[in-house]
């Protein structure tokens, strides 16, 4: 029987249709259904040995709420048995473009240290968040999570994490005590995200997430010859090739809205085989050697709130002579994302200031 390893996550969210995301132990049929009748079903795609689905959710009805439960091979399998949580909903937004549209945002969380280890950090806002919508349902909920980089420390694990890595290979061979693999990554997803809040959290409250250093690497991509000197080490590709793979996979997917998620070919690619991991490989090492050949970056529309997600890290120009946080390519991509809609003539775009890190444009 398929288990539910993680998930589910909300993600896209508009007034008739949703995507939930989930990984499964084996390959499945994953499905969701909602107390409305909506709902939405497909089968999972498996990446190094992994199985996930993108479930698309239609026939959800503008300016409502409902509760849903995610099935595997048909078996109910969220709610989780006994779960102390309210049931996970989607709320559909209504067909107004004046409403007021709520938003919480963060970025850099470290997962919560078990509880005998003491916390580096201080309480963790997204624990606290669940936690205070879990307990009053008249609270003020955000309509979308935006997360803005470092969602998970590849260059900063746990001691716990650190147990695991361990008993998998010598910690005393480079990278040491980081992640090295794509497996290595699917480790730092279920510490952060099997947290009981933050998992019902994530079920519940739509999420648009970006990349930062820490995702990879700090301080990735500074410079040209930052990038020469990892280029030159001999864990670094691994490495990266893993952070955009998994990034694909548990982050990126999940922010596009149906109908570019139809039209994207790696998705199709990814899912037309029994294991995409070569496929997707191949397309994180061209995303390595030609920048351009990806756009990480994505826009989301909330009535009249217009959300940019950046890509300033892997988008970066480090050519010595001409440094930008941005290609070409991409700003104009984002001028015209600003613009599109507003009936004015297009003004000379101001320069993307140095040092920013990802972030959402209104």
């Amino acid at each position: 029987m398929a288990r539910l390893r993680l998930g589910p996550l909300l993600r896209y969210v508009d007034g008739s249709s949703a995507t939930v995301w989930v990984e499964a132990s084996r390959p499945c049929a994953a499905e969701v259904r909602c107390a409305d009748g909506a709902g939405g079903e497909t089968r999972t795609f498996q990446v190094a040995g992994h199985h996930y689905a993108l479930i698309p959710v239609t026939g959800l009805t503008p300016g409502t709420s409902t509760a849903y439960e995610v099935r595997l091979d048909g078996t109910t399998v969220w709610p989780l048995p006994g779960s102390p949580f309210p049931p996970s909903l989607i709320h559909a937004p209504a067909d107004d473009d004046n409403a007021t549209v709520r938003v919480a945002f963060g970025s850099c969380r470290w997962a919560a240290p078990p509880a005998d280890e003491k916390d580096p950090v201080g309480p963790d806002a997204l624990d606290t968040l669940a936690a205070r919508l879990a307990s009053d349902p008249e609270a003020e909920r955000p309509d979308v999570l935006v997360l803005l980089g470092d969602q998970v420390y590849a260059d900063e694990t746990s001691n716990a994490t650190r147990r695991w890595l361990a008993a998998r290979r010598d910690l005393k061979d480079p990278p040491g005590n980081e992640v090295a693999d794509y497996e290595e990554y699917t480790r730092l997803y279920y510490e952060s995200w099997l947290d009981p809040e933050v998992r019902w959290l994530l079920s519940t409250v739509p999420s648009c997430m970006i990349f930062d250093d820490h995702d990879v690497i700090d301080d990735w991509n500074t410079s040209a010859s930052w990038l020469a000197d990892m280029r030159a080490t001999p864990w670094w590709r691994e490495r990266l090739l893993s952070g955009l793979m998994s990034y694909w996979v548990h982050q990126h997917l999940g922010n596009l809205p149906p109908e570019h998620l139809a039209a994207d070919p790696l998705y199709a690619a990814v899912r037309a085989i029994p294991d995409g991991t070569d496929v997707l490989r191949a397309f994180a090492a061209d995303a390595d050697s030609n920048p351009s050949s990806v756009r990480w970056s994505y826009r989301r529309d909330f009535g009249r709130v217009r959300l940019l997600m950046i890509d300033t890290r892997a988008a970066r120009v480090l050519d010595e002579s001409d440094r930008a946080m941005l290609a070409p390519g991409e700003l104009a991509w984002l001028r015209e994302q600003v613009l599109e809609g507003r009936g004015a003539p297009a003004p000379t775009p101001a320069p993307v200031p140095s040092g920013a890190n990802g972030t959402a444009t209104p």
